[in-house]
């Protein structure tokens, strides 16, 4: 049986309607869930940052919820004062969009990260235990190899002091750059010295191997075949440590705290 073109065009319209009726209401529908696992996404890898989750458990959903209302206190920050934001909710907050708009965010000056823009406020994290502040978290992102790597890293209270740090998206090379999701390198991170004792960001991925953190504070051994993206690593944390990043913030903590 042949069918005339204008059948076969209005036959590829309606399946093509049919078909974005189906995928825009899949949307919709979905979003309300899609959102929900997004934020129990970002609560678990800053409970595993903070040490109050160890990568992999296998724990339930509500149980995950449970930690980190009980333990985590989300903050809007003004990068450019480092004050903290009273009008801004942190669980609505989208930091990326925040840094894509125009009207929230600013041209980053020229930095090895390849930062290019920077946005006017962030959301960090207080880790409270009996109403004491334990360790701050706040966002860290900057090249790698192949793509923008992005994470966290924890301070403890002294703000020097690195807790953790942990990579929650990036592209690099499985078993090379992708290495940065390894649990043995990443405890390699606790105790190290994020800044000098001039409060200049000091922390930097070495090629080769570094000492102990109470030998070799500053240092933190290279990942092996993975040079570029070791050094991104230290230039994005040079960025975020510093004055156009969370430096503001992390001087103001420390005034606060008669630092």
């Amino acid at each position: 049986m042949q069918y005339s073109a204008r059948y076969v065009v209005l036959f590829a319209v309606a399946v093509c309607a049919v078909c974005s009726v189906f995928v825009a209401s899949s949307a919709v529908l979905l979003k309300e869930r899609q959102d929900a696992n997004k934020a129990l996404d970002l609560q678990e890898k800053v409970l595993v940052v903070a040490g109050l989750m160890t990568p992999g458990e296998d724990i339930e959903d509500a149980e995950i919820r449970r930690r980190f209302e009980k333990s985590i206190e989300p903050h809007i920050v003004e990068l450019a004062t480092g004050t903290l934001v009273e009008d801004i909710d942190p669980a609505e907050f989208d930091q990326r969009k925040a840094t894509s708009d125009p009207e929230r965010s600013s041209l980053a000056p020229p930095n090895k990260a390849k930062v290019l823009r920077v946005p006017h406020d962030a959301r960090v994290f207080h880790v409270v235990e009996n109403g004491e502040i334990e360790k701050l978290i706040i966002p860290i992102e900057g090249k790698g190899l192949w793509s923008t790597l992005y994470g966290y890293l924890a301070l403890d209270p002294d703000t020097r002091t690195i807790a953790g740090i942990t990579f929650y998206q990036h592209g690099e090379t499985p078993g090379l750059g992708g290495e940065v999701d390894n649990p043995r390198w990443k405890s390699l991170w606790p105790g190290r010295k994020a800044y000098d004792e001039n409060w200049q960001p000091a922390i930097t991925v070495v090629k080769g191997r570094a000492g102990p953190p109470e030998d070799d504070p500053y240092r933190v051994d290279g990942l092996s075949g993975a040079t570029i993206t070791s050094r991104g690593v230290s230039n994005l944390l040079a960025f975020w440590l510093g004055e156009n990043g969370f430096g503001p913030y992390l001087a103001n903590f420390r005034s606060q705290r008669g630092i």
